[in-house]
Parts: C-alpha cells; structure tokens; sequence
C-alpha cells in the first residue's frame, strides 16, 4: 500500500464482540456502584413496630461525651463539626438493629406494599448540628433510619408516644425512667465486656419474666415474705393470669410479625426467635407464667426456667441481640458472659430514684 493510501476496513476478529461485553459490563457496575443506591419507602408510623433508639445506643461516643463532661458544650460541638466525616463506631444496639433489617427485608420480600415491619427512629437530644455526622454514620453502615428526632439539649421523651414507639433503647437511665413512667416499653442499654458473634440472619430477643413481661406483682411477696410463701401464692394463683408488665407489649408485636412468617409455612425457617430466661423454678412457680402468656394469645419459641441459677452462661449459648431484665446483677451476668443487657427499671426491685437535679448532656442517650 502507498503512501496517503486510505486503509481497507478490518472484519472484527474472532473473539472481538466477547471481549467488548465484559469491559462494558465492567463499566456498567461502576457506575452503577456510584450511583445513589435505591432504599425501601418509609413505613407507615402507625401500621410499623417503632423501635426509636438513642445515639449513644446505636453508635460508640465514648470521646464525644468525655469532651462535653471536661470542656463543655460549645467544645463538644466544635469537636462534632470538626469531625462529622468520621463515622463513629458500632454501639450496643448496633447489631440488634442490623437483625431488625434483616427480618424486614424478608418481610419485605413476602408482603411488597405492607407496612407492618420495623421502623426505626434516632432519638437524642443532640443538637441539630450534630446530626450531620449522625447522618453520615447511617449512611456508612448502610442502615435505613430515616426518622430523626433531635432536641437540642431537651429531653425527647415526650415525642415518644408521637412516633408510635414501641421500644425505646436508651444509654442514658434517667431518660429511661421517663418513658417508663409515661407507660413505654424502654430499657438501658450496655456493652457486653467481650464481642461475641451473633446471629445475621435471624433477631433473637430474650426476656425476663417478673417486672419485664409480667407485673412486679411476685417479686413484691418474694421481698416481703420469703420464698416459701412466694411458692404458696404461685401454686394458689396458678391459673389467674399475671398483670403485665412493660415490655408485653413488644413481645405482642414481635408475635404478630413472627405470625406473618407461619402463614406462609415459615414456622422453622422464621427470623425471628424469642426466649423466656426467668430465675423462676418450672415445678413451683413457672405454671403460672406459661398460662399467663397463654392468656394473652401470646408464646415465646423457648423457656428457661432456672431456679435461681445465673443466667449469663444460658444467654451465652442463646446468643440473643439483646435480653431484658429488671435486676442490674442478671444484667452483669449477661455482660461478662458477651451478651448486650438491657436493664427495664420497673417494679420493686429498683433502687430509691435520686431527687437532685442532674446535668444532661447532649450525648447521653
């Protein structure tokens, strides 16, 4: 060919369209990666199970918190600004709501256009500043918590009810209090001292009986008569339902999901699983329970019933997302054994409340 000749045209190679359609696929899923990832419309509040969590209960600020004690507010929200790109790290009610996702994304999958799932609410009373690096927390861990409620330094109890809570996870006992007061399921929520692995694919939540299902009704006539006479008043009053107590009314709604599940013949493939580990005996006090739950349309998938034995190397083997109980001694137990404990301050068991007034801190929920 001569000079300034124009070139033949090149018939394609064999080979040539195949090795196109993987660098195009290539390109595809990275831009596919870049764009904005498409999330789960927001459930109706009054149709969902609203679990409205604080900020120290889902994330670590353990720094943050340390500031605003030392150096005070304006400080604590220069540190905040300063920082807001940094994610802060998973706290203890983390991995419980990382299983509350996970249900809803199989609830999701079964029941399209229902809104009977969870829904998670962030409570605080940080400052709205704050809420930038709250935000970019959420969306680094990927999490769905579209519903905030920031109230820059006042408590947030009485918004509660306004979201439809149905469980409300505090750090901060105080506030904690409040809501129990204002007759809402809520608990204090600790740290395990050790991590221990739980389950991705299936929200195991494990429950007291006296003073967190039931009412404190029993462990008033345990404190005031003895075990003997507790034993007598049981056995008397075995088939007359207990009164409830705080946290009955999110087990109900955790049945009525699980419900959703044995419908569709999912009773054994069902993500969610809840245990009854109550220091009551089976032979003389736990009739009783068993019935009342029974008369209440309500079950739970296992009961443990152990006389009076710790309950830390039971839980440690259930590994549930969280346990309740009223008695900060069985919340202990269950830390040192790598379980996160929630404490329900409800009921005669409960140290006299202080009169004087604290300092509220912006991060201590």
């Amino acid at each position: 060919m001569e000079p300034g000749e124009p070139r033949e045209p090149r018939e394609p190679g064999p080979g040539a369209e195949t090795a196109a359609a993987p660098r195009w696929e290539e390109a595809k899923t990275f831009y596919d990666n870049l764009a904005p990832k498409k999330k789960p419309k927001s459930p109706k509040p009054q149709n969902a199970v609203t679990i409205a969590v604080s900020s120290r209960a889902l994330f670590r600020m353990d720094e943050e918190q340390r500031i605003y004690t030392e150096q005070g507010v304006e400080e604590y929200v220069r540190y905040q600004l300063e920082h807001e790109n940094e994610p802060f790290s998973p706290g203890p009610a983390f991995p419980f709501v990382k299983a509350l996702e996970a249900v809803n994304k199989r609830l999701r999958e079964l029941y399209p256009d229902s809104d009977d799932i969870f829904d998670i609410v962030l409570v605080t009373n940080n400052h709205a500043q704050v809420g930038v690096r709250l935000i970019n927390s959420i969306n680094h861990y990927d999490l769905f918590v579209e519903r905030f409620c920031m109230t820059g330094g006042n408590s947030p109890i009485c918004y509660l009810k306004a979201y439809h809570t149905n469980l409300y996870l505090s750090a901060d006992a105080e506030k904690v209090r409040e809501a129990i007061d204002e007759g809402i399921a809520a608990a204090t929520i600790f740290s395990p001292n050790r991590d221990v692995a739980v389950s991705q694919s299936q929200l195991r939540v494990a429950f007291d009986g006296d003073a967190v299902l039931f009412s404190d009704e029993s462990e008033r006539i345990v404190k005031a008569h003895g075990l003997d006479r507790f034993f007598e008043h049981e056995k008397a009053h075995e088939n007359k339902p207990l009164a409830q107590g705080p946290l009955k009314g999110f087990l109900e709604a955790l049945g009525r999901l699980q419900k959703k599940f044995y419908s569709k013949g999912l009773r054994l493939e069902c993500p969610i699983r809840t245990y009854l580990v109550t220091a009551r005996s089976a032979a003389s006090s736990g009739a009783r329970a068993l019935k009342t739950l029974r008369s209440w349309g309500l079950e739970t998938d296992e009961a443990l019933f152990l006389a009076g034995a710790p309950k830390g190397p039971l839980l440690e083997k259930i590994r549930p997302h969280i346990f309740f109980d009223d008695q900060m001694f069985h919340v202990a137990g269950a830390q040192e054994m790598g379980t996160v404990a929630a404490h329900v301050p409800y009921g005669v068991a409960q140290a006299p409340r202080r009169t004087a007034p604290t300092k509220q801190a912006p991060s201590t929920q």
